[in-house]
C-alpha cells in the first residue's frame, strides 16, 4: 500500500540501500525520512559508481558522521575502487562500462588523483558487517553455517541474495547488492534493499523497527509502503 505522507515517527533503525552516486535521491531520502540525532542510520554500501555524483554521495555521508548516528558499510564497488589503485587488471575492470568506475572519477574531475585523501579514508573506513541483536546488516550476504565475524571476506561484498539462506544465529539479514525488481524483496530470513537507484529504478531504505519503507528517485519523487506488504518469499 502506497503512502500518501510520511507521517511523524520516533526513534529508528533505518536501513538504506545501494545509493550508486545517487545523491538526488539519497538527498531526498533524508528530507523525506528526517532521521534524528538519535536514530541509527546503517548504509549498505555501493555509494560510487554508475550514478552521476558519486563525490556528492560521500561528502554528504561525511557531514552526516556529525549530525547522525552513521554506519557505513563497504559494498563491492568501494572495493574494487581500492584495489584500482593496487594493479593495472583492477584499474582496467573499475574504469570498464561493467563496474562504471569513471562515472566515479568524472564526478571528481576524472582521475584518481582527483579523488580527495579524506574521502579514500571513508571509503577505506568502511565496515564489512554491522550486527545488532535481531539483525544482520551486511552490502551482499553471509553464508548460514559461517558466524558472521568469520565469514571469507568476499562473501561479504559479493554473495548473491538467491543464495543466501537462514543464517545459523536466526537472525534477519539485510542486504544490497542483488538488483530486485521495482520492490525490496522478503524471503522471511532475508531482506534485499536494492532496487536499481541509478537506473531509473528507486533508492529503498527500511526502518527495522516499524517495518516502514521508503523510496525515493533521482526525479526527486518518493512513495511509501511497509515491509508487511511486501509477499514474503517473492
Amino acid at each position: 500500500m502506497i503512502a500518501e505522507d510520511a507521517g511523524a515517527i520516533g526513534t529508528m533503525r533505518l536501513v538504506i540501500g545501494d545509493i550508486h552516486g545517487c545523491l538526488t535521491a539519497f538527498e531526498t531520502m533524508m528530507a523525506v525520512v528526517g532521521p534524528g540525532r538519535d536514530d541509527l542510520v546503517v548504509t549498505l554500501g555501493d555509494y560510487v559508481d554508475r550514478g552521476p555524483d558519486s563525490r556528492g554521495v560521500i561528502e554528504m555521508l561525511l557531514a552526516m558522521k556529525d549530525t547522525h548516528r552513521l554506519v557505513t558499510l563497504m559494498g563491492n564497488h568501494e572495493i574494487q575502487m581500492i584495489r584500482a589503485l593496487e594493479t593495472q587488471r583492477d584499474r582496467e575492470r573499475f574504469l570498464s562500462g561493467l563496474c562504471g568506475g569513471q562515472d566515479t572519477l568524472d564526478s571528481y574531475g576524472g582521475g584518481f588523483e582527483d579523488v580527495p585523501e579524506e574521502h579514500w579514508e571513508f571509503i577505506r573506513g568502511t565496515k564489512l558487517y554491522h550486527e545488532l541483536e535481531d539483525y544482520i546488516l551486511v552490502h551482499a550476504g553471509v553464508e548460514a553455517e559461517v558466524p558472521v565475524a568469520e565469514q571469507d571476506q568476499e562473501t561479504y561484498y559479493y554473495q548473491r541474495f538467491y543464495s543466501q539462506r537462514p543464517h545459523d544465529s536466526g537472525k534477519t539479514v539485510v542486504c544490497g547488492h542483488t538488483i530486485q525488481g521495482d520492490l525490496p524483496t522478503n524471503s522471511g530470513y532475508a531482506i534485499c534493499l536494492d532496487t536499481c537507484a541509478y537506473g531509473g529504478g528507486w533508492l529503498s531504505a527500511l526502518d527495522l523497527d516499524s517495518g516502514r519503507i521508503w523510496q525515493t528517485n533521482e526525479a526527486g519523487k518518493w512513495r511509501g509502503l511497509d515491509l508487511g506488504d511486501l509477499p514474503v518469499g517473492s
